[in-house]
């Protein structure tokens, strides 16, 4: 014999299930975010180092460098601006990488809104 439910048992057992899914969609968007902050911190960090780095490699290795290349025949004025150009290229290519890092586009919870999409989906076909 079929056991079949009954109309308020389905909707009951609908509710459940519909609060356990919003439960765990809840525990997911905060492990996402929690992921986010992570990625965002990390970032700042490439960003800060980047910028310490740059600065630096501006006061140290421009004398230095420049040194060598007024030693080899390069007017100082020359080695000066050669070796500054590098150095803030380095530093900016590294600054890049840190505000790639946090555009909004990379710290969107993707995982949490294509779940929520298809729960609402779901959703609506169980209704």
């Amino acid at each position: 014999m079929r056991h079949e439910k009954s109309i308020p048992d389905l909707f009951t057992d609908m509710i459940e299930h519909l609060s356990t899914l919003f439960r765990k969609e809840v525990q997911l968007a905060k492990t996402e975010a929690s992921e986010k902050v992570q990625q965002a911190t990390n970032a700042l960090i490439y960003m800060a180092i980047g910028g310490v780095l740059a600065l630096a490699a501006l006061i140290v290795l421009l004398f230095a460098i420049a040194a060598f290349l007024v030693a080899a025949g390069v007017e100082e004025q020359w080695s000066l601006l050669i070796v500054g150009g590098v150095v803030v290229l380095i530093g900016l290519g590294v600054l890049w990488k840190g505000m790639n890092d946090l555009k909004a586009t990379n710290l969107k919870p993707n995982r949490t809104v294509n779940q929520l999409s298809a729960d609402v989906r779901t959703a609506k076909e169980q209704v």
